[in-house]
């Protein structure tokens, strides 16, 4: 049986996961499945594959992550998704990436620092007062902030201490993340897989389950999937086709959004659709074979 890796991280006690969700279907296709932590000291050649799951910590210490990936990468194991694809996704500018292609995404201000962005602001006259700050490189709406106008000002000081030499973006914040929610729509292999809507709890903004969001599975209306679609092909041009992709839009002014690209880490809620998990492992088996592993 060949051997792979989901990797993780040290405690996922504060976290909700579904990998084990793959052990079984991967196990039936000839795969043992053995979940790492990415800051174990492990044997990277004694795996044939490495699949990047649930190191949800991974931007506490971006540099020392991306340095494991590159030994697995030098390894035997193949990983997935590939590391040119995870150094791409890593910071938030992929965005901007996506933008020049054509791709709808929230107005964003980008800056190496808290000034860069607070000095922008004050040319956009025609944004709403409510705001979201947060870093480019994170995960699990860490130090993310909504927040209005006044109050983004009157905390310049706590903000510039916070993103000191740190690059960081600021968007307007879309009523639609509250008042409709965020849909997720998954695809493995660069086939649609299924889709999920995640809405906040009473007076939040943050959609993850871990801050009391709710999921619901979801069939997705034709604009709706062809937008996830259109940005999938985007990212395979600029890039290349990854084996998992989880894009997260939002409704804004008739229009669908993409909020984030999730390519490195991201919960593929397998729980919301009892297919989606033997889908990925089908896609696996399919990358495996296309590139001899």
């Amino acid at each position: 049986m060949k051997q792979c890796v989901l990797l993780s991280m040290d405690q996922l006690d504060d976290f909700v996961c579904y990998d084990e969700l793959l052990v079984e279907p991967m196990a039936q296709s000839g795969w043992h499945c053995e979940t790492l932590s990415w800051r174990s000291d492990a044997d990277w050649d004694r795996y044939d594959a490495v699949l990047i799951r649930s190191p949800w910590d991974y931007q506490q210490d971006a540099e020392g992550f991306i340095e494991v990936l590159r030994r697995i990468e030098a390894s035997r194991a193949r990983l997935e998704n590939p590391l040119p694809l995870v150094l791409w996704n890593l910071r938030k500018t992929y965005l901007r990436n996506l933008e020049l292609a054509g791709i709808d995404i929230v107005p964003t201000l980008w800056g190496e620092d808290f000034e860069q962005v607070r000095q922008g602001l004050e040319q956009q006259d025609d944004w709403p007062e409510e705001l979201i700050l947060k870093p480019q490189v994170s995960a699990n709406a860490d130090d993310t902030f909504r927040l209005d106008r006044p109050s983004l000002m009157r905390q310049s000081d706590r903000f510039a201490d916070l993103f000191r030499d740190r690059p960081c973006m600021l968007q307007p914040f879309l009523p639609a993340v509250v008042e409709e929610g965020e849909y997720s729509l998954f695809h493995f292999g660069g086939e649609y897989s299924h889709a999920i809507l995640k809405t906040p709890k009473g007076n939040d903004f943050r959609v993850q389950e871990e801050h009391g969001g709710r999921l619901q599975a979801i069939e997705p209306e034709p604009e709706l999937r062809a937008a996830s679609e259109r940005i999938l092909e985007a990212i395979t041009r600029l890039q290349q086709q990854p084996l998992y992709a989880r894009i997260d839009l939002v409704r804004h002014q008739g229009r669908f959004v993409v909020m984030e690209v999730e390519l490195i880490e991201p919960s593929l809620y397998f729980n919301m659709d009892p297919n989606s998990a033997m889908r990925f492992t089908r896609a696996f088996l399919r990358r495996m074979a296309e590139t001899g592993n």
